[in-house]
């Protein structure tokens, strides 16, 4: 058995029943509006709303934060704030910020195990954030998998 489900597909269309989480990785300025945030508007306008007002109120908008939107009776989509601005810092430094998307993914495995879900991503925080999923992966194992929330990557096709 593996400990990650990783199957081709869309993410925004979690397979399976019960309760469903679809994680995504944000930025920490409030920009909103390429990559995979480009998939979930399509289908659903309130998580970028919610991001979005979360982002103007500034209340507990940090790095490391998540938000929980709900878009269907059993499906939410989390708001991740694991990348620091969005384009490279000096040196070349990528945005994407390994120990928030550590905490973030804290918060997502609370949520998951009081709601009874079941955790759905794209290979979060390897494209615009410029992270490495030999870095990512061991994150989610030991913040979701290790805490026994089923865990399904897609790669979308």
């Amino acid at each position: 058995m593996s400990v990650i489900d990783y199957i081709k597909g869309d993410a925004t269309r979690p397979v399976g029943n019960g309760n469903r989480i679809i994680v995504h990785i944000c930025n920490d300025i409030g920009r909103w509006g390429k990559g995979f945030v480009l998939a979930i508007s399509a289908r659903w306008p309130e998580p970028e709303k919610q991001y979005r007002d979360w982002y103007a109120a500034a209340s507990n908008f940090a790095l490391g934060q998540a938000q929980f939107v709900k878009v269907a009776p059993d499906i939410w989509v989390a708001n991740v704030i694991g990348q620091h601005k969005i384009v490279n810092g000096k040196g070349g430094i990528p945005p994407i910020r390994y120990e928030a998307v550590q905490e973030g993914l804290r918060q997502v495995s609370s949520f998951a195990l009081e709601n009874n879900a079941t955790v759905h991503m794209p290979r979060i925080g390897c494209g615009l954030a410029g992270g490495t999923w030999d870095k990512i992966e061991p994150i989610i194992i030991q913040e979701l998998v290790n805490n026994g929330v089923a865990v399904t990557v897609y790669d979308f096709e």
